[in-house]
C-alpha cells in the first residue's frame, strides 16, 4: 500500500510535525504545577496566555497551570501596572493558594515579560519551595533604558529565558552578560527574529524560511527539557 502523503499547510508548505512529547513517563508526584503571571498590558484571558498557557501545559503534562489577573487589571479597566515590587504580595498570595491545592507536585513560576519580572522577586520567598522560573520575554531594560538586573542577580532557583532576537526590552548581549554573573543555573532558547511577545515578520519569515508556530514549539520544547532537568535536580 502507497504510503500516505501529508497534508500541505495553507500556506502551501508541508504539514508541521507534531508538538513535543509531554512528560507523562515522570509519576504523577512529579507532575509540576505551574503559576503563570501576565504582563504589563494585557490580562490573563488575552489571546497570548491562553495560547502559551495550552502549550505548556501539553509540553509539562502539568497537575495544572494557574493564570490569574493582578489587581490593576481586575474589573476590564485598563490601568497603567505600579512598580513590580508592589505586586509581589499578590503573586506571591496566589502562589500559595495553588500550591495548597497541589500539595506535592513541584512549582514552576512563569511569567510574560512583566509577570516573569514579578515571578523572579516571588521565587526568592522563603515561604514557598520552586523548583524553577520561565521568564518569557524578560524586561530587562526599564522605560528609561537603565539596566534592571538587580532582581536576576539575586536568584538561587534555576532560570529560563526566552527572548525574540529582535526584542528591544533585552537585547541579547546585555542578557548574556547578566547571565553570567547570575548565581543560579540558567538558560536561554532565542527565538530568530521574535519581537518582545515572539511575533515573527511575515517578511522575515519568507527570507528566512523561519515558521512562526514551529518556532514556538521548539520555544516550547526547550521550555520543557528545562523544567525536566531542574526538577530530577531537586
Amino acid at each position: 500500500m502507497a504510503p500516505k502523503r501529508r497534508r500541505a499547510a495553507a500556506d502551501g508548505s508541508s504539514e508541521l510535525p507534531p508538538p513535543p512529547p509531554p512528560l507523562r513517563t515522570a509519576p504523577s508526584h512529579l507532575q509540576p504545577v505551574v503559576v503563570f503571571a501576565h504582563g504589563a498590558g494585557a490580562p490573563s484571558s488575552s489571546d497570548w496566555m491562553v495560547h502559551w498557557k495550552d502549550m505548556v501545559k501539553d509540553a509539562l503534562d502539568a497537575v495544572e497551570v494557574a493564570t490569574f489577573d493582578y489587581p490593576y487589571m481586575s474589573g476590564g479597566k485598563r490601568r497603567a501596572p505600579p512598580k513590580a515590587e508592589k505586586l509581589v504580595d499578590h503573586h506571591l498570595g496566589v502562589v500559595k493558594d495553588v500550591v495548597a491545592e497541589h500539595p506535592g507536585h513541584p512549582l514552576v513560576l512563569m511569567g510574560k515579560s512583566m509577570g516573569s519580572r514579578v515571578s523572579c522577586m516571588v521565587a526568592n520567598s522563603d515561604d514557598i519551595i520552586v523548583s524553577a522560573v520561565i521568564c518569557l520575554g524578560y524586561p530587562l531594560k526599564g522605560m528609561n533604558g537603565a539596566l534592571r538586573d538587580e532582581t536576576l542577580l539575586n536568584l538561587k532557583i534555576p532560570t529560563m529565558f526566552v527572548q525574540g532576537s529582535k526584542d528591544s526590552l533585552c537585547p541579547l548581549d546585555k542578557l548574556e552578560s547578566t547571565r553570567k554573573k547570575m548565581n543560579c543555573k540558567n538558560g536561554l532558547h532565542v527565538i530568530d527574529g521574535g519581537d518582545h511577545s515572539f511575533k515573527i515578520g511575515k517578511k522575515y519569515q519568507e527570507c528566512t524560511g523561519v515558521n512562526q508556530q514551529a518556532a514556538e514549539m521548539e520555544a516550547v520544547k526547550a521550555i520543557a527539557k528545562f523544567v525536566e532537568n531542574s526538577i530530577a535536580g531537586t
